[in-house]
């Protein structure tokens, strides 16, 4: 199956958490870096989820946030991914921002063409990209 989400990042499960309706998986990526996502316990039995096995994160790139100086922020989405920006497509309303993350993985995030001009955005800049754990699709093979 193709998907028009850009950003799918391959990695292995580390962890599996449990609750009565959901469970938090932490999948982590080669760079080192980890992706949290929320998900339900029946998709967690559906996709035999476990520590160990292969897994990929999937997010939409209308579903990032960007921002600058985040490394010691203090929010709720469990999801902060920093690195060097590498490409910026600027267009009048909005503009598609690529990060490269770490491990050769680059994030893509549609952002507002104001927001890449008020936080000036350009090759080679610093950003942060902020997503939820609920915003997380997970695939396997």
């Amino acid at each position: 199956m193709n998907i028009s989400a850009r950003n799918i990042f391959k990695g292995t499960v580390s962890s599996v958490v449990k609750g009565a309706v959901n469970a938090e998986v932490t999948i982590a990526l080669a760079s080192g870096a980890s992706i949290v996502s929320t998900v339900t316990i029946g998709a967690v039995e559906r996709l035999g989820l476990k520590e160990g096995m292969a897994a990929s994160a999937i997010i939409k790139a209308s579903s990032i946030i960007l921002g600058t100086n985040l490394h010691d922020a203090k929010m709720s989405a469990r999801n902060i991914l920093c690195g060097a920006v590498t490409k910026v497509i600027d267009g009048p309303v909005n503009c598609e921002v690529d990060l490269e993350i770490g491990g050769g993985d680059v994030l893509s995030a549609v952002i507002t063409h104001g927001s890449s001009e008020k936080l000036g955005f350009a090759e080679g800049s610093h950003a942060c990209a902020i997503f939820k754990a609920s915003s997380v699709i997970i695939g396997v093979e």
